[in-house]
């Protein structure tokens, strides 16, 4: 059998990737099992538990909203064309090219006081940088079901939204809860908007900075490592969900 040699060497340059990310997580964790006394104590702080319930109530609340106002919009990108359809495409992918920075001065600019060190400024923030990706989701979800067995249901006597809810959006799901997923990873990960819109009430993301600012790196890494394996338990979980319902 000849051997595959350029697969091998794909998979060893692909191989440099995925150190490169298993790196810094696994330093960060061991390093901070040898200090597991400023662990435990981080573990009894209530600004830090308060903070990371913060960032998950949050998080998780773009998340749903995300998929109220996208999924629509990606079906409709799915299956309509329209004249400004490009613009519109455009639109939903601003906030990937847009330093977040400038985001949070953007909508600060926008609505002003009425956002500022609230909860409403987080989850403002949070679904400007990150919709996209149920949005765009939605509609490469949508794009790969067959137009075609909608229109059999609306034979049948389906109304367009009886088919919209029976075909098209089962179908698409598994590509829908996926794009939810990276959209709740997206939010839970920003800091530079909500950093200029809302310091307060105080985010996990926010105190990280805080405590490394004023503590330095011994007091901040405690809580970069709670953050990193609370969002990265809850997010294999989500994605083992997800592929489960794909199998089924």
């Amino acid at each position: 059998m000849k051997r595959d040699y350029v697969t091998g060497f794909f998979a060893l340059i692909g191989t440099f990737m995925i150190l490169y990310i298993l790196l810094p997580l696994v330093v960060i964790v061991s390093k901070q099992l040898f200090d597991w006394e400023m662990l435990m104590r981080t573990l009894k702080d209530e600004l830090v538990l308060i903070a990371l319930r913060n960032s998950l109530l949050t998080s998780t609340a773009t998340m749903l909203i995300s998929l109220f106002f996208g999924v629509p919009l990606g079906y409709i990108l799915a299956r309509k064309e329209f004249k400004g359809k490009s613009f519109v495409q455009a639109v939903v992918d601003v906030p990937i090219v847009i330093p977040h920075s400038v985001v949070g001065i953007m909508l600060l600019v926008t609505f002003s006081n009425k956002i500022l060190d609230s909860y409403l400024g987080i989850i403002m923030a949070m679904l400007f940088v990150s919709a996209p990706f149920t949005i765009n989701a939605a509609r490469d979800g949508f794009l790969a079901v067959d137009e075609k067995l909608e229109h059999v249901a609306r034979t049948l006597g389906a109304s367009k939204l009886r088919a919209f809810f029976t075909i098209s959006l089962p179908m698409a799901m598994s590509s829908i809860l996926s794009g939810a997923i990276m959209t709740w990873a997206r939010a839970i990960s920003e800091v530079g908007a909500i950093l200029i819109i809302s310091y307060y009430p105080k985010t996990a993301q926010i105190l990280v900075m805080e405590y490394f600012n004023n503590y330095g790196l011994r007091a901040s890494r405690p809580i970069s490592v709670i953050l990193v394996l609370l969002s990265l338990s809850i997010f294999v979980i989500l994605r083992w969900l997800v592929g489960r319902s794909r199998n089924a």
